[in-house]
C-alpha cells in the first residue's frame, strides 16, 4: 500500500498538535493540519473531524490558547498557540512516546534461539 495515507495513530495527535504549534508559533486548525501532513511527507492523514475536538480539548486542559484572528486568505479564522502548561505536556509526552517507541523497537528485534549462548 505504498503512497497511501496513515491515520495518526491513537494518542500521538496532541503531541503532533503541541509540536506544531511549539514549532510555528500561532496556527490556525487548517495550517497546523497542512503542517502535520507537510511534515510527514503526506504520509498521515489529518481527519479535520479529529484535529477540532483535539484543538477544543487542548485548550480546555490549558495546553493551547486561541484567538480569532484573520488567515493569510483574509478569512476570520481561530489562531492556536501552545501555552507554558502545554509546553510541559508535550515534553511529557514525547517522552511518554520515545518509551512506548523504544519498547516496540525491542520487541520487534528477532528474538534470541532458546538456548543460544
Amino acid at each position: 500500500m505504498a503512497g497511501s495515507k496513515t491515520e495518526v495513530p491513537q494518542g500521538t495527535l496532541d503531541m503532533l498538535v503541541l509540536r506544531t504549534l511549539q514549532h510555528l508559533g500561532p496556527t490556525h486548525g487548517w495550517g497546523i493540519a497542512r503542517r502535520i501532513e507537510q511534515v510527514a511527507e503526506d504520509a498521515l492523514k489529518m481527519n479535520q473531524g479529529t484535529l477540532y475536538p483535539a484543538l477544543v480539548r487542548l485548550e480546555q486542559r490549558g495546553w493551547i490558547k486561541s484567538a480569532w484572528g484573520v488567515s493569510d486568505h483574509n478569512r476570520r479564522a481561530r489562531f492556536y498557540q501552545i501555552t507554558a502548561r502545554g509546553s510541559k505536556q508535550l515534553q511529557v509526552e514525547e517522552e511518554r512516546w520515545d518509551r512506548i517507541a523504544g519498547i516496540i523497537a525491542r520487541i520487534r528485534q528477532p528474538f534470541p534461539e532458546e538456548g543460544a549462548p
